[in-house]
This record gives C-alpha cells, structure tokens and sequence, in this order.
C-alpha cells in the first residue's frame, strides 16, 4: 500500500460536522486519519459521528479518528468508526453505550474489500497501513519497532493517553508516548487572543510614550521685576461716525449694535359697565325767585334726588314767579310751573322712582326753582358687563422686564463676531412702544399689552482702545526706562452715567510699565532649554529680579519645544498709584 492511500485531516475545535464531511468527500485517499482537538464539541452528538460514518460509507473510505478524548470512545463505538489514540497506535473500534440498540452500521463493514483491496489489519497501526517513510509493509513489520522512533508522533493534548479498546470492545492501556512539541497542533484561540493582546498593548505604549512626550510635558516661568503699576481714568466719548482715534478728546470710533424685541403680557378685566336700560319719566318744575323774575331752564338740565341725576329733554320757560309773602310757592301749571320729561343719565334699576314716595328734586344752577315728581320714572334696568378698566392695562404692563439677558448675550456676540469689544456697561433699553388690545371701557374679558423695545449697546476695537490707554500711561512714565508691559485691558472697568444713552464712558484700569519683556519672544527664547540655562539666561536682563521655572509632570528635566506649552507670567509688580485722567 502506498502512501497516497492514507490521508491526514486535522480538525479545528470549532469545525463544523458539514466541513469534516465535505474533508472527508475531498480526500483522495482511501484510508483517512483524523485527528481531533482537544474537547472536539461538533462530535459529542451521536447523530454528527452517525453522518459522518454514513458519509465515509458512502464514499468508500475508512475513517480513523485521532483522539484519547474518553468522552467520544463509546460514540464512536456505538456507530462503529475506528479509533486511535496517535497516528503510530493501532486503531480498534471501543464499545459502545451499554443501552446502545442501533446496530444500523457493524464492524464487518470497515474491514469490507475496497474496490478489489485487501480489507486493512485491524492489529496493525494507521502509519503502518499507509506505509509511512516510504517503506514496504513487510520491512514495516519487520522493523516497527524500530523505527518506531523515527516517525513523527502527533499528541492532541498534554493529558494521559488512554489506548483505544481492543477488538472485542474492551478498554485497555497503552503507554505514553513521548510528545515531540513541534508536531503539537497550535491553540488558535489563544494565539488570537495573545495576538490582539500584543496589539492593544503597542497601541497603549505608542500613546503612552506621545503623552509623555508630546502632551503632558507643560512649562510655566514665573519673572519677578520692578515694575511698577499704573491707574489709568479716562472719560472716553464712543462715536460710531468717527474714523480714528483722537486722544485730545477721547474720542474713540465705536460700533453701536441695536435689536428691538416685542413681548405681550396680558391682564384680566375687572371694570364693570351697565349695558341695562334708562328710566324715564317727568317732573313739574315751579319758578320760587323773588320779585317775579323770569327763568328760563335749557334743554339737558340735571335734577337730581337721593343722589341720582335726570336730565331734561326740552327747554322749560316760567314767567311768573309762585312764591307768595308768606314763604310758600304755588304751583301753577302753565303760569308759575311747568311739567318736562326726564331721563336718567344712566342705565339701571337704581334710577326707578315712584310717584307716590313724592321726591322733590334740585335742578342744577337754578336754586330758586322747586321741582317735584309729576309721573313715576320707571323702564332702567340692569345688565351689568366686564369692560376693561385703566388699572388693567397698568398691571399688564408692570409684568414687562425693564432688561432682557437674553438680547444683552445676543448684543454682546454681535459685537464680537466683528472683532469688537463689548462694553456691556453701555447696554441700553430704548422707550417702550406700548399698544393694547382694548381701550379703557372697551367690553372684554381680558386686555393684551403688547410692548416693542429697542436695546443698543457699544464696541470699541482694542487697538484703538490701547492707544487711548498708552498715551494716559506714557504721561505718567519715565519711557527711557520703562515701557508698557500690559495696558490692563482685560480688568478693565466701564461705567456710564444714570439715564445716559451709552455713548460717554468712564474707563478705570490698572496698566503695568517695566522692563520691555516681549512674551512670545520669551517662549521662543527658552524652548527646549533645561532650567539652569533659562534661569541665567533671563536673570541677567535688566529690570528681572527674580526667575523661577516649573515644570510638570515629574518626569520632565526640559521646557517643551512646543510654545503653546510654555507659559510666561510676569509677576505682579507693587502698584504705584498715579492718577490718569
């Protein structure tokens, strides 16, 4: 027998039971050996190991399973497969189950002929059926033993090698072999797992390494000098017209940026309006003057009783007085008196008056008169409404907001999207344009205020800001031996008079004059240097009294190379007060 008629398959612990048969089919040879990882799950079915001997069947082959797994010996058994516990032992079929019933497949047919073949030993090993080295049977026989040694032994796990059961079915011992550890069958999963291991770690020691280095390495210089501080005031006048600086006037160019916002409020009616009907009646007025004057009462006339007013509808001519000498006026229709129709001067019930009570009345400008009832004032009703009422509207319009913070954000980066700096102080809401819903008496439920403000604030540029604030410095300064280190432009403090409109600003600052330290040049300077060095380096510039270098983490000796690491402080020097104006 040849070598072609033997064939070795080696199966990964996650084969599928269609791969091993499709392995199985694709095999040219006769005899296939194979050999099984350690806890082989596809073969612990007894359906997957009864497939699988079906389709060697089928294909004419005899199978050799590889394994010492004690867990597969009774499956394999059970459907009649032959096993081996290396490729040197001799292959035998183990028992089966005890309650195994299935006798579908026999032992008979492995050992059938194959195509005209003489069926394999079962007493000899699967390397000496398919002829390894190259050697005929009989000096493989003759000499098993002793090339034993030369043949490559494959072991599938490090546990003990249990021999497959003899013939008959019985288990049985067989001694261990010695394990040649370069034939071993590598564990795929742990070389995954110590592969992505190994790159999870590089990638965590390459970013390690460039935070160190790259990163976390930061720098701070601390320079002490005499320099001394200046308070500058200046009144300045913000002109959005004006195209350049004057200092003579202060006078800054300015950017006034505006927003008007509209918001409502509403309030609940609560005045009352009588919607009801006017009384109507008459009364019989008679002239009481003294000395028979003549009275003529106008058309529109009030006469009032018990606090209620009537007006008259037509003009009332008395002629002749009724009054007598004993005090008394009498009442002459026609000639002392005369009768007009009245109207309440308001709707409601209030304004009925019965003849019988007999009120009298009082006519308005003419106390020399006497009126009475004449027929019952009768016909006012009542229907009493909701109109709104002047204190509605004032309680709509004290819910308004005298500032919004919401448009003094909105301002304030207006004015810094265009590279101007917003002086809040300047912040102004305009008169508020009120309008509402219903006037005062209107019939409503409710009345809706509604009001429109327009807010303004001022930008000025820092540049034209600082020339304004270096010219108040220099005045105050010796320039031969000082120059302006900070103009103090981002503690700077606007304030704007009470009910000014934002365009006159005071400014109060505090600028540092010192010895010229230039700090970009500084960090230029003392990058990639080591303390020592910086600490000479700048000491000896005039005006520095003191150097002092902080570096972070610990593990730094260096300034960074990159300067937007380097932080350069200029301590604050002892202010000498000097007023500016």
């Amino acid at each position: 027998m040849t070598v072609a008629n033997k064939d070795t398959i080696y199966i990964d612990v996650d084969e599928e039971i269609t791969g091993m048969i499709d392995k199985v089919r694709a095999s040219p040879a006769k005899i296939v050996a194979i050999v099984l990882p350690k806890r082989a799950s596809v073969l612990q079915s007894i359906v997957n190991m009864k497939l699988l001997k079906r389709s060697a069947d089928d294909a004419k082959k005899h199978l050799v399973l590889i394994t010492s797994e004690v867990g597969l010996l009774p499956l394999a058994g059970a459907v009649g497969l032959h096993v081996a516990s290396s490729l040197q032992s001799k292959p035998a079929i183990p028992s089966g189950p005890e309650a195994f019933d299935d006798r579908e497949e026999t032992v008979e047919e492995e050992t059938a002929e194959l195509d005209g073949e003489e069926a394999p030993d079962a007493t000899k090993s699967v390397g000496e059926l398919a002829g390894i080295g190259a050697l005929s049977a009989a000096t493989a026989a003759a000499s098993s033993s002793a090339s034993a040694k030369d043949i490559d032994t494959i072991e599938l796990d490090d546990e003990d090698v249990i021999a497959p059961a003899a013939a008959a079915g019985k288990p049985f011992k067989d001694k261990k072999h010695k394990k040649d550890k370069s034939l071993l069958i590598p564990n795929f999963n742990r070389f995954r797992l110590l592969l992505v291991a190994g790159v999870i770690a590089i990638i965590l020691l390459t970013g390690g390494l460039v935070a160190a280095v790259k990163i976390l390495p930061k720098a701070q210089v601390e320079i002490a000098t005499n320099s001394s501080s200046v308070n500058v005031a200046l009144n300045l006048a913000l002109s959005p017209t004006a195209k350049e600086v004057k200092t003579d006037g202060n006078v800054l160019p300015a950017k006034l940026v505006s927003q008007q916002k509209t918001s409502s409020q509403q309030a609940p009616a609560s005045g009352q309006k009588n919607n009801g009907q006017k009384a109507s009646g008459s009364v019989t007025i008679t002239n009481c003057s003294d000395g028979n004057q003549y009275i003529t009462i106008p058309a529109g006339t009030g006469v009032s009783t018990a606090g209620q007013t009537y007006i008259t509808q037509k003009s009332v001519d008395l002629q002749f007085s009724g009054k007598r000498s004993n005090g008394k006026c009498d009442t002459r229709d026609g000639i002392t008196a005369a009768t007009v129709n009245v109207i309440s001067q308001a709707q409601g019930a209030k304004y009925n008056v019965s003849a019988n009570s007999n009120p009298s009345f009082a006519v308005a400008g003419f106390s020399n008169t006497n009126a009475v009832i004449a027929d019952d004032i009768a016909g006012g009703t009542d229907d009493i409404i909701k109109v709104i009422a002047q204190s509605d509207i004032d309680a709509a319009k004290a819910k308004f907001s005298a500032t919004d913070a919401d448009v003094k954000q909105q301002l304030q980066s207006l004015l810094q999207q265009s590279s101007y700096r917003a002086i809040t102080a300047t912040y102004v809401a305009g008169a508020p344009a009120i309008t509402a819903s219903a006037n005062v008496g209107d019939t409503a439920d409710n009345v809706t205020v509604t009001q429109a403000v327009t807010y303004t604030m001022y930008g000025v540029k820092d540049t034209d800001l600082g020339q304004l604030v270096n010219a108040a410095v220099k005045k105050q300064i010796d320039t031969s031996k000082q120059s302006i280190l900070s103009q103090g432009l981002d503690t700077a403090k606007f304030t704007i008079p009470t009910g000014g409109d934002g365009s006159a600003v005071s400014l109060a600052t505090v600028a540092t004059a010192g010895p010229d330290l230039n700090v970009d040049k500084i960090k230029r300077q003392v990058a990639g240097l080591k303390s020592g060095p910086v600490k000479t380096q700048l000491g000896s510039t005039p005006g520095v009294t003191a150097v002092d270098i902080k570096l972070s983490p610990f593990w730094v000796s260096s300034i960074p190379k990159d300067l937007t690491k380097i932080t350069v402080m200029i301590a604050k020097p002892v202010a000498s007060k000097v007023n500016g104006n």
